[in-house]
């Protein structure tokens, strides 16, 4: 997983994503580099568009799990605790998420 995160990284600061640079990302992390997976992701990575890629996640799933979880626990409260008020809609939830990656 930390090879992905690399390969994020090194796409956000718009450098390029290669053997070496994933390589000197993991090793800066305090993590062992294993250069057969450094290949693999740089092979698979060859012919995709990152950016694309990243639009195309599916951002929703991963913003409807807490949500479930919070209404979950909102039914196991007392009902004499006041409800807790939202801050942010689902969509501005949803704009921090992809602020993350571009």
């Amino acid at each position: 997983m930390e090879y992905v995160y690399a390969a994020l990284l090194l796409h956000k600061l718009q450098k390029e994503v290669n053997e070496a640079n994933i390589s000197s990302v993991v090793k800066a992390s305090g993590a062992e580099v294993n250069d057969a997976q450094v290949k693999a992701l740089v092979a698979a990575l060859a012919d995709i568009n990152i950016e694309d890629a990243i639009k195309a996640a599916p951002v929703a799933v991963a913003a409807a799990a807490p949500a479930a979880a919070e209404a979950a626990a909102a039914g196991e409260e007392k009902k004499e605790e006041k409800p807790k008020e939202e801050g942010k809609t689902e969509e501005a939830a949803m704009e921090g998420l992809s602020s993350l990656f571009g």
